[in-house]
């Protein structure tokens, strides 16, 4: 998905006179002076232009249109070799239909029928292929997105207002709702692991998509009568059962679901950011009415949220992925991923450099966020006045947020990654620090936009970091370890001090202290995190992946 650059034509390896058939790319009958016998594993891409040899003239127009081109390589979301005989377009159904290109062996017959052979001249019927999975293309883009959309607006109904619930509906201090908050990191810390190594055995299929799915089904019964109650009764109880179920169902479940599109997006060749963008959208829209449905009833949020995921799951349901033998390929790479594979990043520096980062940057900033909704709040005359008004500034925020989405990849495309993650971390350090320095609430409201510029340039320099630096096959693994399990990990470990700071010094200096901390390790990754211009490096088998300047530009949507 990053970076992408179209590679030259590859020749062709081999050619026998045979007769004339028909290029179908277009829909018309391009007729030619001899079909080409080019072995399986080295068929061209869909360019037509790829397919000439001395003495064979194929006209350009034959050639399949752009817009069904796809990427080139099966095995670049896999991250090994591609499954024998099935490489570049001809893995996929949009590529140059099979009636055209005559494999090895297939001399004497139908395809190879014509002057020579004594069988008649065979002309390929128009193909429907390219065009369906152009538009098998379009609709797995817009299902996916919409169910980006979903997940997002059943997560903010139930998550968005997460503090102020536990510090006005369930009555806790502002130091136990950050032992709540600890508590479902440790959850994530647990399950990570499990969640992305699972997924990157499954590839592209979707069952731990659907596990998730039900689990959100369950979000109003569980707020409403386990995890509130507990929280009241049995504390500790209800830490236990609130962090299980909210990790499996959305904490993590989020990092599995990016992490499914971007690899779906590397499959069709469409662009992360502009799938997540509808994310965004999602989480605004619901935020906009969390507000208002809170001041009149909590429960009523929670409700909505599980009529929202079981739209969720329908979608996840519709979207298929019909090139069998590119899927195939997929799933055969994705089945190889081992643990052994795991523990090898455990050896990798780069692997460690990144985990500083997220650890030290992104979960300080992340601790500091979820509390941030409760001292906003508290600088309004009324509680209920706050909480409308954080409503309505966090929808308006993620609106932008939207916009930021689909612009954040021409952005990180120019700067690079790593300099984009640096970026990001002085974007963090700058809104903690000012958040200790403004009481105005109309002044704090504009430092909150700030996450708008934020979230969409680190979340898509992580992708295009981890595409750059690591095997692609293992992409899910990862991003839920390397990224959202160190940032558990870090919230896990500052939260409880966060806590301490807040009961004891009050939020503003207790800000100030994580924005010194937040720009100091910003300062560190400079140094620590692995310079783009070095890649993969030999030593980490890669197979070419999106932005390594091997796949091809991402069809039009």
């Amino acid at each position: 998905m990053t970076d992408q650059t179209t590679p030259g034509p590859g020749p062709a390896t081999a050619a026998h006179p045979v007769s004339p058939v028909a290029h179908t790319g277009t829909g018309a009958t391009v007729p030619t002076t001899a079909t080409i016998d080019v072995p399986a594993a080295a068929v061209p891409t869909a360019d037509a232009t790829d397919t000439t040899v001395p003495g064979t003239t194929v006209p350009t127009d034959a050639a399949v249109p752009s817009d069904a081109a796809v990427p080139t390589d099966a095995a670049f979301l896999a991250g090994t070799a591609a499954t024998p005989g099935v490489t570049g377009a001809a893995a996929s159904d949009a590529a140059v239909p099979a009636a055209v290109i005559a494999t090895p062996g297939a001399l004497g017959t139908p395809g190879a029928a014509g002057p020579g052979t004594g069988l008649p001249t065979a002309t390929a019927p128009a193909s429907a292929s390219a065009p369906t999975a152009a538009s098998r293309r379009r609709v797995n883009f817009t299902l996916a997105s919409a169910a980006l959309f979903m997940f997002f607006v059943t997560w903010s109904l139930s998550w968005s207002l997460f503090s102020i619930w536990l510090t006005q509906d369930i009555g806790l201090s502002a130091g136990r709702s950050s032992l709540v908050i600890s508590a479902n990191a440790v959850g994530c810390l647990l399950t990570m692991p499990l969640y992305g190594y699972v997924q990157d055995k499954l590839g592209l299929r979707k069952n731990l998509l659907y596990w998730i799915g039900g689990l959100m089904l369950l979000v109003g019964p569980m707020y409403i009568y386990v995890y509130g109650p507990l929280l009241k009764t049995h504390f500790a109880l209800g830490l236990v059962a609130g962090s299980v179920y909210l990790a499996m169902a959305f904490a993590v479940a989020v990092a599995t679901l990016e992490s499914y599109t971007e690899r779906l997006g590397r499959f069709h060749g469409f662009e992360f950011g502009r799938a997540r963008m509808f994310g965004s959208l999602g989480w605004a829209a619901a935020t906009f009415f969390a507000g208002r449905l809170f001041n009149i009833d909590p429960k009523l949020n929670f409700w909505a949220a599980s009529v929202s995921a079981a739209v969720f799951v329908a979608l996840i349901a519709a979207i298929r992925v019909t090139d069998g033998r590119r899927t195939a390929a997929v799933d055969a790479a994705a089945s190889s991923v081992s643990l052994a594979d795991a523990r090898s990043l455990l050896r990798y520096p780069a692997f460690w450099g990144l985990l500083l980062f997220v650890v030290a940057v992104t979960a300080t900033y992340n601790t500091y966020d979820q509390m941030f909704p409760s001292y906003f709040s508290s600088l309004f005359s009324t509680e209920a006045e706050g909480n409308q008004m954080y409503s309505d500034l966090n929808s308006f925020q993620v609106f932008l947020e939207a916009g930021g989405m689909a612009l954040a990849p021409f952005l990180v495309n120019r700067l690079g990654p790593k300099r984009s993650l640096l970026l990001s971390g002085f974007v963090m350090a700058t809104r903690i620090g000012l958040s200790g320095l403004v009481t105005d609430p109309m002044a704090i409201s504009a430092v909150k936009l700030m996450h708008a510029a934020e979230l969409p340039i680190m979340l898509i320099a992580i992708f295009k970091y981890i595409n750059r630096h690591f095997e692609s096959r293992l992409s899910s693994s990862i991003y839920l370890v390397g990224f959202q399990l160190a940032a558990q990990l870090g919230a896990a470990i500052i939260s409880p001090l966060a806590g301490i700071g807040y009961d004891s010094l009050g939020f503003a200096p207790t800000y100030l202290l994580m924005a010194a901390m937040v720009a100091a390790f910003t300062a560190v990754s400079v140094a620590t995190l692995r310079p783009d211009a070095k890649g993969l490096p030999e030593s980490v088998p890669d197979v070419p992946a999106s932005g390594r300047g091997t796949a091809p530009e991402p069809a039009s949507l």
